[in-house]
């Protein structure tokens, strides 16, 4: 394999990457400007670095009447195919590929570089994320893609894509949330910032559910969180009553024929007598008004 050329930071932009005059021209001049590269459309494939997952419909016909007005502004960036001979791996402008099929167009403009397989997964993060195309699930996992199948730091991911290291690590963390949870943030039922306030929890499934039934915002989620995590305070066990407590509590329940409960505190303490219906009531009061006749009727 040969060397892999010294790494280069693409946050700033992919013109310096790519030392492509046209990427430095406003789109009125690339238009009229011929590209170095013709290809027709059927010479090209999707890049299987490609870190976008999902590509909207309305969008591609969006475009593809874009492209029939005003043709393709800037040229697609791809690769010779490593497997197909003749072919093209796209790197960045699948979406652009497919809106000059709906289009019906024959040839696209494009750019051919020789890229190693980690720096087309760079360039094709990098792209995405400067047009905000990526959701936060597909940045998370391109970030995952290219640590785990080349190696790369959480550092060396903030210099390449031009993102601070916490941008990098707290994107990583929503790659570890429940499957069903990372399905509702794919899905747009819950946002980025509610992802994120549900990683501080054991349990985000039932609470992304309440989230999304009650319409809560990320302040309000961070606070369901911390009241979710808050110490439970321990229940304190009931005291056992001596036996000549238990005695005395039938006897004055079989007498006024009301449940009775003594608790004691010390020297002093607690006598509940509990009624159902105020006739009830008027009846205890009756026998507490005559005075010692509770002692026998």
């Amino acid at each position: 394999m040969a060397q892999e050329p010294k790494r280069r930071s693409l946050g700033k932009g992919l013109s310096s990457l790519l030392g492509d005059p046209l990427s430095k021209k406003n789109d009125t001049d690339s238009a009229n400007e011929k590209p170095s590269n013709v290809l027709p459309v059927e010479f090209l494939h999707p890049g299987r670095y490609q870190p976008r997952q999902k590509f909207d419909k309305e969008q591609i016909r969006e475009l593809a009447q874009s492209i029939k007005d005003k043709g393709i502004l800037q040229p697609l960036l791809v690769r010779r195919h490593p497997d197909k001979e003749g072919g093209f791996e796209i790197i960045a402008g699948e979406r652009r590929w497919q809106a000059a099929q709906e289009a019906q167009l024959h040839e696209v403009p494009v750019i051919i570089k020789d890229f190693t397989d980690k720096e087309t997964l760079e360039v094709a993060l990098v792209e995405n994320l400067q047009r905000e195309d990526l959701s936060v699930l597909e940045e998370a996992k391109g970030y995952n893609r290219l640590m785990e199948e080349f190696s790369h730091t959480q550092e060396e991911l903030a210099k390449v894509v031009g993102k601070s290291r916490s941008h990098v690590a707290n994107t990583l963390r929503l790659l570890g949330l429940p499957e069903p949870v990372r399905q509702m943030l794919d899905d747009g039922k819950l946002s980025a910032g509610h992802a994120r306030a549900l990683l501080g929890t054991e349990s985000s499934l039932p609470l992304a559910e309440m989230v999304i039934n009650q319409g809560l915002n990320v302040r309000q989620t961070e606070k369901l969180v911390q009241k979710s995590n808050a110490p439970k305070k321990p229940l304190r066990a009931k005291p056992v009553k001596d036996p000549d407590t238990v005695v005395l509590e039938n006897d004055i329940t079989n007498l006024l024929g009301l449940k009775t409960e003594i608790d004691f505190k010390g020297n002093r303490g607690t006598l509940t007598v509990q009624y159902k219906t105020l006739e009830q009531l008027d009846d205890i009061l009756e026998r507490l008004s005559r005075g010692g006749s509770m002692t026998g009727s």
